[in-house]
């Protein structure tokens, strides 16, 4: 993956709005729901994703409501009703399976799905050279099963029990040839109306399972988790590692950290004091200094720092 480009001064030019190209390579999917999300977070996403990358991509914003503010370089999308019900919307968001849905997302180009709480640094498209045919599935790893050979191997000899998993984030796919995977859950849904079937208590574990055959790594070269990377148990560990020369260097190439985690939502990082410490429901800590983060403190203050 080509380093990333620098986050400030590329946002500090950027246009209010963009428009779609007539020919567009490829599309950028996000999704929203209720009131967590404010349409001036997602036009940021969105400014910050087509100016940064190589080429603007068509933008669908699979939406539970109109929204008259949203930028007019993006396309909206209305959520079918059966994708919507309160069920759908709790911790497990199995409501995120409709960027699967047939006539949801155009199927002529490939697609990168991207959480809203994420930061884009970089060029997006890099992505997409992820993609082996239009049958992959790429997501970041987040079980110890990796996906590959190995995954799919127990996957076989498990009878599908056990499997390669991953954390939806970010999602790298092409709509044209994914449309099975909504069609096989909301069939099981039928079946397990309260999700008795395991693969069905998340939208990440489903997509693992059901395309399992198929799934990728993204690296964490291009996309991190930001409690995965920045965060420990042992505060020394995160001094130590944000000196580490190949740590520093990675992080800086990242092109795209997601703030998974109710406890680091953009609003809470940007009260913090240098110093300020934060505990998550897995004992892991943030330590808010330049000292364990390194460029990424500033780079998240400028990100977000016109989105409240």
């Amino acid at each position: 993956m080509a380093a990333s480009r620098p986050v400030q001064s590329k946002l500090a030019t950027a246009p209010a709005a963009f428009q779609t190209p007539h020919n567009p390579s490829w599309q950028c999917v996000l999704i929203c729901w209720g009131n967590k999300y404010s349409t001036r977070i997602i036009n940021n996403l969105a400014r910050s994703i087509a100016t940064q990358a190589a080429s603007v991509p068509r933008f669908v914003l699979i939406s539970d409501c109109e929204r008259d503010d949203v930028l007019p370089g993006i396309r909206l999308v209305r959520f079918p009703e059966h994708w919507i019900s309160d069920k759908l919307k709790r911790s497990g968001c199995q409501a995120k399976l409709v960027m699967f849905e047939q006539g949801i997302v155009p199927v002529d180009l490939p697609a990168i799905y991207v959480d809203l709480d994420t930061i884009v640094l970089g060029d997006l498209s890099q992505g997409l050279c992820l993609l082996e045919n239009q049958q992959t599935v790429a997501i970041l790893q987040s079980a110890i099963i990796p996906f590959g050979w190995m995954g799919r191997f127990i996957y076989r000899c498990t009878q599908g029990r056990r499997y390669a998993r991953g954390n939806s984030s970010f999602v790298i796919y092409h709509p044209a040839a994914c449309h099975y995977i909504a069609e096989q859950f909301k069939q099981l849904l039928q079946q397990h109306p309260n999700f008795e079937f395991r693969p069905m208590v998340a939208d990440e574990r489903f997509m693992s399972w059901a395309a399992q055959p198929h799934m990728k790594r993204i690296p964490r070269q291009f996309a991190v988790k930001f409690p995965g990377e920045y965060m420990f148990p042992w505060g020394f560990w995160l001094y130590l590692k944000a000196w580490l020369p190949w740590v520093r260097a990675r992080r800086r190439a990242l092109v795209a950290v997601t703030l998974n985690g109710l406890m680091i939502k953009p609003e809470r990082l940007l009260s913090l004091r240098e110093g300020d410490v934060i505990v998550d429901e897995k004992s892991r800590k943030l330590i808010w200094s330049r000292k364990t983060l390194g460029q990424m403190q500033s780079k998240i203050k400028a990100f977000y720092a016109d989105s409240f």
